[in-house]
């Protein structure tokens, strides 16, 4: 009987190893599907981009207003932090 329990053992560890393996290649095909879905966006992306040029220059033009967007709300939340900076002073 002696014997059978290290074999038992064995057995466990096998089995819990295996599992382990399993759900490693779970998560590693998981993150090769997202990959796979990324990289055919991009090719996506590319060929829409190559074959029409109006949707190039559309989408400069709205970086550019997302860019002059972005930077008046930085002016502006820097602006309401240093009025309340003075405010916070004034009442010390």
């Amino acid at each position: 009987m002696a014997e059978s329990e290290p074999q038992e053992e064995n057995y466990d560890n096998m089995e819990k190893m295996v599992e382990d393996m399993n759900g490693d290649l779970e998560k590693l095909l998981e993150e090769m599907e997202k990959l796979t879905v990324q990289a055919s966006w991009m090719a996506y992306d590319m060929v829409v981009l190559r074959t029409s040029p109006d949707l190039t220059s559309s989408m400069r033009r709205l970086e550019d207003a997302f860019l002059s967007c972005k930077e008046e709300v930085q002016k502006t939340l820097q602006e309401v932090l240093n009025e309340s900076k003075g405010e916070e002073q004034r009442k010390e």
